[in-house]
């Protein structure tokens, strides 16, 4: 989901003249959506829910609900379930999306950060949800543009997304043109190599910076492996959560950081009503959280 956004667009026409679910069938399958996701769906959503659900009950010639989720808990492949997060999700992002936190990065946080520093290990630098991989590749490119460290220090980007296929294309790094339009044209011949059919390709240089891997913040063997990252950046997902998936999210989040590491949300995020531990740290560049050494 930078993130992902949930249930903006359509499927194809046609596929169903009228597709409609019931309030209990639409109940059901928002709270378990809820359950392996922390995405909540509102009455306003019906409509697309309707859609996307139906189609895949359709493709697995499952006629009810409760069969077809019966079906989801019992296939072990986990290939459904797969399917159904890429449908029930939308990822619009595109590079150097709200850069001051990149800017930030480079010019305040790892300044401050490295000056207090013991260890010299490599920085390890986490993007969830990464979607097609935009914000880790951004993150890369302002690393080694920007932060005059980066060879005496190095870094570790890790992106991670719910939906595997959206990974998969993130692995691949190749965009269509309108993903690259914040980017200063000097960048993008620097870090992008075009390709012969249209569109571009990261380099190998930057694509081999960054490493991906499926993360679900609301499944215990998903998100317990990931740990001692010194910056996370969690953008534009918690506004999909209700205030009990925020909390759960956020103490994740916290676990999953270093002391003094820091914690950059989206611009419509905050932890103002949330139970943390993180401390607020005002730079010039953005308000981002810390979590105390």
């Amino acid at each position: 989901m930078t993130a992902a956004t949930v249930l903006t667009k359509g499927v194809s026409p046609g596929l169903f003249t009228a597709p409609h679910l019931s309030n209990e069938d639409f109940l059901l399958f928002k709270t378990y959506f809820y359950q392996v996701s922390g995405i909540q769906f509102s009455e306003s959503q019906r409509y697309f829910v309707d859609k996307r659900l139906l189609a895949r009950m359709k493709v697995n010639g499952e006629s009810s609900v409760s069969s077809y989720l019966n079906k989801l808990k019992l296939d072990p492949s986990g290939s459904e379930m797969h399917e159904l997060i890429h449908v029930m999700t939308v990822k619009q992002t595109y590079f150097f999306r709200e850069k001051y936190q990149f800017e930030c990065l480079v010019h305040s946080i790892l300044p401050e950060y490295i000056n207090n520093r013991i260890e010299q290990n490599s920085l390890r630098i986490w993007s969830i949800p990464s979607s097609s991989g935009d914000e880790p590749y951004s993150i890369a490119i302002y690393l080694k543009e920007y932060w005059r460290d980066l060879n005496r220090y190095g870094a570790t980007i890790l992106g991670s997304d719910l939906d595997e296929r959206i990974l998969e294309v993130a692995r691949q790094g190749q965009y269509a043109a309108p993903a690259l339009q914040a980017i200063h044209p000097s960048l993008i011949k620097k870090y992008f190599t075009e390709r012969p059919y249209g569109g571009y390709e990261v380099n190998k240089e930057i694509r081999g910076m960054v490493k991906f891997a499926r993360a679900n913040i609301h499944h215990i063997d998903l998100i317990e492996k990931f740990r001692d990252f010194d910056v996370i950046f969690c953008r534009n997902l918690l506004i999909y959560f209700d205030d009990a998936s925020r909390e759960k999210a956020i103490h994740k989040l916290f676990e999953a950081l270093k002391p003094g590491g820091f914690l950059c949300l989206g611009h419509s995020e905050s932890l103002s009503r949330i139970q943390s531990q993180f401390e607020a740290r005002k730079f010039d560049e953005a308000l981002v959280y810390q979590r105390p050494k």
